[in-house]
């Protein structure tokens, strides 16, 4: 099955003040219909920065300055803005942390959604209103007659995700970027959450990548995950063979960070130090200094990406097989 999103040595610059931020580099995955793809790492890792790329989202001072993304085939790398504008909502949709960056909080729910269908779509306001309700109702939100007529501020913080949704949902798309969405829910929403957009791929086949930092909601909704540090994805694989035996010291970090119930009353393994900055990155690999598994090759040599256990990984001292 031909993949929806191919994203082929991406990198993309930030030229700042202070120097070049390499924000993403050198970052290549691909996902399929009804596939959801974990992007986990730190704060800074470029999680967010490769979404906003896929999206044409980047503005100055940064810029995609190699690399391909190809959505169903086609390039974006180069696109105009216009051609873009084409895309975003129709074939490619985004959903934000904050849903208030979807939402206008002075128009109605109504008016935001059928101003989104007919941008795209020369239909009656009756049927894009209809679309919309029936959007609504695909996101569990009751009465959505009722609820179209209601401003933003009148919803609570998991419905206004879960209308964020529905607006992204509205022309099908093929792809699905979603930054990070549910961090701000409790978790009680969270997980109804995440249990639509797992319904919502497998029904629709659209192709989801789910931005987080959060290894318990990618064990939950994935099916492959990649590992992205300091701009580059250090680990890739599917999600149960990559979070039941990591390889890449970094991953096992992570997973040895949150708590468990296994270990109760025992102190949290910690990864030593702190996430380098992108604008002075270390020589070498960029997780050497934080590395319990360093060799003298990984403090001057960038390891290339390898094949391993049926996984991508870039590592020189990768921890052994199962």
């Amino acid at each position: 099955m031909a993949a929806v999103l191919e994203v082929e040595n991406l990198a993309t610059h930030f030229a700042l003040r202070e120097g070049l931020v390499k924000a993403v580099d050198g970052v290549s995955f691909s996902i399929a219909p009804g596939e959801v793809l974990g992007l986990v790492g730190e704060s800074g890792s470029g999680k967010s920065v490769t979404g906003f790329s896929i999206m044409g989202l980047v503005d100055p001072p940064g810029r995609i300055v190699s690399g391909s993304i190809r959505l169903e085939g086609r390039e974006l790398v180069g696109l105009s803005e216009d051609e873009m504008r084409g895309l975003r909502g129709r074939r490619v949709a985004m959903i934000f942390q904050d849903p208030m960056m979807t939402l206008n909080p002075v128009l109605r729910i109504d008016t935001q959604m059928i101003e989104s269908v007919l941008a795209h779509d020369r239909v009656s306001e009756k049927a894009a209103r209809a679309r919309a309700a029936a959007a609504l109702t695909q996101v569990g939100i009751p009465s959505p007659e009722e609820r179209l007529a209601s401003y933003p501020h009148q919803f609570s913080g998991g419905m206004r995700q879960r209308v964020a949704i529905a607006i992204a949902l509205l022309h099908r798309p093929a792809l699905i970027v979603a930054d990070e969405p549910t961090t701000a829910l409790d978790v009680t929403i969270q997980s109804q959450i995440l249990a639509e957009a797992q319904k919502l791929c497998r029904e629709s086949g659209a192709a989801l990548l789910w931005i987080t930092h959060d290894l318990a909601v990618v064990a939950g909704l994935a099916d492959r995950v990649a590992v992205m540090y300091a701009g580059r994805i250090v680990e890739q694989g599917q999600v149960d063979d990559v979070l039941d035996h990591p390889l890449h010291p970094y991953t096992k970090g992570l997973i040895g960070s949150v708590p468990s119930g296994a270990m109760r009353g025992s102190r949290l393994a910690q990864i030593p130090g702190a996430t380098p900055s992108l604008g002075r990155l270390p020589p070498g690999c960029a997780f050497a200094p934080r590395c319990p598994r360093v060799i003298d090759v990984c403090r001057v040599t960038s390891p290339p990406e390898s094949q391993r256990e049926g996984r991508r990984l870039r590592c020189h001292n990768a921890e052994p097989a199962p």
